[in-house]
């Protein structure tokens, strides 16, 4: 499975959604809100601003680890622990769209349990 692509069970292509502002939950709490996303086929990623639980950070979620979408209560769930996504490797505004930085990502959050 494509690790930046959405789930077919979480996003509905043909549905228009726009998570910018979005709550994001890991599976241990409230992780920030999503600063951006995008839903371009195998590219697709939240950009997560932290606030205050990692003061000034903002980290990059593949799509294919949200688990769930609440458009009621404008909440994303990421099916990983606070401390494995604060352990990621630095979201580097330069690089992001990179593929080698994309690779860094894959690699690392292949690591757990899905």
């Amino acid at each position: 499975m494509d690790p930046w692509d959405y789930r077919p069970d979480v996003y509905d292509r043909g549905q228009a959604l726009d998570l910018a502002g979005y709550r994001v939950h890991a599976t241990d709490g409230k992780i920030g809100s999503v600063d951006e996303a995008t839903y371009e086929v195998g590219r697709s990623h939240l950009i997560v601003d932290t606030g205050p639980w990692i003061f000034g950070k903002k980290v990059m979620i593949p799509a294919r680890l949200i688990t769930r979408i609440d458009p009621e209560e404008r909440e994303v769930f990421v099916g990983r622990t606070k401390a494995e996504i604060k352990d990621a490797p630095e979201f580097d505004e330069d690089a992001f769209k990179e593929a080698g930085y994309r690779t860094r990502l894959t690699d690392y959050y292949s690591r757990f349990p899905s």
